[in-house]
């Protein structure tokens, strides 16, 4: 019986990884449809490549500093049919699942990044900041909140009576990736043309609006892999958390409809918002509470998108610090709010406690942002020379645009 809840607890965690993997056809296809078509090429081979650099430095490094955990023992020993001194591994190769499982969120990270430093953003210099943040970087955080890491998890239950709770990542991955990418975007700069002199703010409007919307769709429906597999163990799956993502889901896609007056963009988007907010609580939230949640995050999402493009004048192409960075931070507060036994939730959660850490996990991964791509500024460079950007990452990189007959002169 044991061999075989393992086994089930083992397809279950992969079936999750496979979900969770698709939705980065889904940050792909994302950006692809909001990028020039110039960038379109760019926007795909970035995200592939980024999950496979992201796939050797968690496996090699950074799933250890986040769990303690390394891989360079025997096979035997991996799938729990041998043992050996200072390892313990489940049978089946359950942790092996896990690791792929986890993977897929670590690597989530450089691909919040890339939709915000799109079309002008170098190749190689972009690989190398993957490369460290997730060794390093986001490993560090996750390990404190994820893995009971370094003791701060312990020393806040001990201090407040209650852990900080992020079930499913509003802050751990979203809040992590979107304000590391603010950091990233700022450094960068806008790109050409985007504001005048004058103060006049220069349009660009999306390429392709179906591909847009294929990219949030596929999101969606990852999503529920993302939300719902955190609990890792077919014993732990909870209906509630489906549920919860579902009315955020549609929360946001509703206030978004209003708010950003039918724009497409805004609507798709405001679907992913309601999504990354209700992470961290929706094992713990009410339905009623979740829809507040999602309703908030997608008028969240309209406002600071527009505010950070026309007033701030930060040229952050997908809004990726709004939507995963601040619906992220709100998603981490809410669960302290909706999350207690008198507003409907199941209790276990501190308003505090979720206020503080959201707070202090957001400003330790804008420091991380301006580090990373601070050093990598001015050591590699990484942005696009004038010309490169001008003719678009696609063929002044990869050598080939999305539409190669119509890049043809005669």
């Amino acid at each position: 019986m044991d061999t075989q809840v393992t086994g089930t607890d083992v397809l279950f965690v992969l079936l999750g990884a496979i979900m969770v993997f698709a939705m980065h056809a889904g940050f792909a296809f994302l950006e692809v449809g909001t990028v020039r078509r110039k960038n379109q090429v760019n926007a795909l081979v970035k995200i592939l490549v980024d999950f496979a650099v992201s796939t050797i430095c968690y496996f090699l490094i950074g799933y250890g500093v986040a769990y303690g955990i390394d891989f360079l023992v025997k096979a035997s020993v991996l799938v729990g049919s041998a043992e050996q001194a200072g390892y313990s591994f489940a049978s089946n190769g359950y942790d092996l699942v896990k690791f792929f499982f986890l993977l897929t969120f670590a690597a989530a990270i450089p691909a919040i990044i890339s939709g915000g430093i799109a079309e002008r953003a170098r190749f190689w210099p972009q690989l190398a900041a993957t490369a460290v943040l997730t060794a390093l970087v986001y490993p560090f955080f996750e390990g404190i909140i994820w893995g009971g890491r370094f003791g701060i998890q312990g020393w806040i239950e001990n201090v407040f009576g209650v852990p900080f709770h992020d079930f499913a990542g509003s802050i751990v991955v979203h809040g992590v990736g979107g304000w590391i990418a603010l950091g990233a975007v700022i450094l960068l700069g806008a790109r050409m043309g985007r504001y005048r002199k004058d103060g006049r703010v220069v349009g660009i409007p999306p390429s392709n609006i179906p591909f847009l919307a294929l990219g949030s769709w596929i999101l969606c429906i990852g999503w529920f892999g993302f939300n719902v597999m955190s609990a890792q163990t077919i014993g732990g799956i909870s209906g509630l958390v489906a549920l919860n993502s579902l009315m955020a889901m549609i929360g946001g896609i509703l206030s978004s409809l209003v708010i950003g007056r039918n724009d497409p963009g805004f609507v798709h988007n405001g679907a992913l918002a309601g999504l990354v907010a209700v992470c961290a609580g929706s094992d713990v939230m009410h339905p009623i509470g979740s829809l507040v949640t999602g309703v908030v995050a997608g008028g969240l999402f309209v406002y600071a998108f527009t505010y950070c493009q026309n007033r701030l004048k930060i040229d952050d192409v997908l809004g990726v610090w709004p939507l995963h960075g601040l619906c992220g931070l709100w998603g981490g507060i809410a669960a302290g709010i909706f999350g207690l036994e008198a507003l409907g939730g199941l209790g276990g959660v501190s308003f505090m406690v979720q206020l503080f850490v959201s707070l202090a996990g957001c400003a330790y991964a804008l420091l991380g942002g301006f580090v990373v791509y601070g050093l990598l500024k001015i050591t590699m460079g990484i942005r696009l020379d004038e010309q490169s950007e001008f003719e678009g990452a696609d063929l002044s990189i990869h050598k080939i645009g999305a539409y190669p007959e119509e890049d043809l002169r005669y």
